[in-house]
C-alpha cells in the first residue's frame, strides 16, 4: 500500500495544554512515550522537539530508545517556539545574540539528526513574525531569516531543511504563512536540500486547497519534503483526527501525493486533548488506511481522467459511489 509509513510528534502522547487548562493528559517520561508510540497501531517512525526530547547530550540515550522500541527517527523540530529566549523572534529576533543561537541551535538538531540516521530536520519557527502595525521591518527581517536559514542549510548537506508554515499563531502574522510564500523562501536560500513541510491543520487555516499545494511544491522541483496529518474546520489549528472534517478534501490529497510521487513518511500531528492519545493516533491511521483503499478502488488513472474533463457532477458522483455506493 502506497504511503503505508506512518510517524507521529512523539510528544502527541504526553500533557496536553492550551491557554486555559495546563493539563489535559498525564506527564510522561521519554520512555513512557516511546512505548506509547511503540504499542500505537501502524505507527513505525516519530519526530522529536529539540530540547523536549532530544539535546546535544542525550543523542546515544535517543539512538537506544529507537532501537529498543524498533522506531524510525523521521525528523528533529528544533525548539523556535517555546523556548522563552525566542519568545520575540528566533532567525528574525532584532537581538543579533538571539538570531546566532537561532542559527547554532538548528545546526546542533541538524548533527543529532545525522549522527542518528536521520536526514530531516523541519524547521517550524512560529515565533518569527509579528503582531501590531508598524511592528516588523519586513524586507529586513526577511533578510535575516533567508540568511539564516542558509548558513543552517550550508553547515551540511545531508541533512534537509524543511519549512513549515503556518499563517498565524503564536504570532497573529508569521513570516512563513502561506506554501507560496514559504516556498519563495525556500527557493531566496537557493540549496536543494532546503524544501517545504505541508501541515494539513495549517493550510486548512490559510484558505488553501492542500491537494493545489501539492502539486504547487511538486511543479517547483520536488520542494515538498514532509508531510503533517491533522484536521479543523479552518478557524484555528485545532489539531483533531484525520478525515474527521475533511474527508472528501483528504482523497484528493492522497491522490496528490500518488501523482506527485512522495514517498515521505505520513506524520501525525494531533493534539488529542480530551482523548487518549494512543486511541486518537491509531484512528487518524485507520481513517488514513481506509481513505487509501477508496483512492485505489477508484484508481489513478479514472481519477485523472474524471479531473482532465473538469465535470464537477462527474466527480462529486465518482467519489459519492466509491464512498456511499
Amino acid at each position: 500500500m502506497a504511503h503505508d509509513k506512518y510517524a507521529v510528534i512523539i510528544s502527541n502522547f504526553g500533557n496536553r495544554s492550551d491557554r486555559f487548562l495546563s493539563g489535559y493528559g498525564e506527564d510522561r517520561t521519554l520512555t513512557q512515550l516511546f512505548a506509547a508510540a511503540q504499542k500505537t497501531a501502524g505507527l513505525s517512525g516519530v519526530e522529536l522537539v529539540g530540547t523536549w526530547h532530544i539535546t546535544e547530550r542525550n543523542v546515544a540515550e535517543v539512538g537506544r530508545l529507537l532501537r529498543d522500541h524498533n522506531l524510525q527517527l523521521v525528523s528533529i523540530i528544533p525548539d523556535h517556539f517555546a523556548t522563552q529566549v525566542y519568545g520575540r523572534g528566533a532567525f528574525t529576533s532584532k537581538d543579533t545574540q538571539v538570531r546566532a543561537r537561532a542559527v547554532a541551535d538548528t545546526k546542533a538538531m541538524m548533527d543529532a539528526a545525522a549522527e542518528l540516521g536521520c536526514d530531516l530536520v523541519s524547521v517550524w519557527n512560529g515565533q518569527d513574525g509579528y503582531d501590531y502595525p508598524f511592528q516588523a521591518d519586513y524586507i529586513q527581517e526577511r533578510d535575516w531569516l533567508v540568511d539564516g536559514l542558509r548558513e543552517c542549510a550550508r553547515h551540511r548537506s545531508d541533512v534537509r531543511l524543511s519549512l513549515e508554515y503556518k499563517m498565524k499563531e503564536p504570532r497573529t502574522h508569521c513570516y512563513l504563512g502561506t506554501v507560496a510564500g514559504t516556498l519563495l523562501v525556500a527557493q531566496e536560500v537557493g540549496l536543494p536540500h532546503v524544501g517545504v513541510t505541508v501541515d494539513i491543520g495549517h493550510a486548512l487555516l490559510a484558505y488553501e486547497d492542500v491537494a493545489e499545494s501539492i502539486a504547487i511544491l511538486s511543479r517547483a522541483g520536488n520542494k515538498l519534503f514532509h508531510m503533517h496529518l491533522n484536521d479543523n474546520y479552518r478557524l484555528w489549528d485545532d489539531d483533531m483526527i484525520v478525515g474527521s472534517v475533511h474527508t472528501i478534501e483528504y482523497l484528493e490529497i492522497l491522490y496528490w501525493l500518488d501523482r506527485v510521487g512522495y514517498d515521505g513518511y505520513l506524520s501525525l500531528d494531533q493534539y488529542p486533548y480530551r482523548e487518549q492519545p494512543e486511541e486518537a493516533i491509531a484512528e487518524s491511521i485507520a481513517w488514513l488506511r481506509a481513505l487509501r483503499r477508496v483512492v485505489d478502488r477508484l484508481g489513478s488513472d479514472r481519477i485523472t481522467e474524471v479531473i482532465r474533463r473538469g465535470n464537477a457532477a462527474e466527480a462529486q458522483r465518482l467519489v459519492r459511489t466509491a464512498m456511499l455506493g
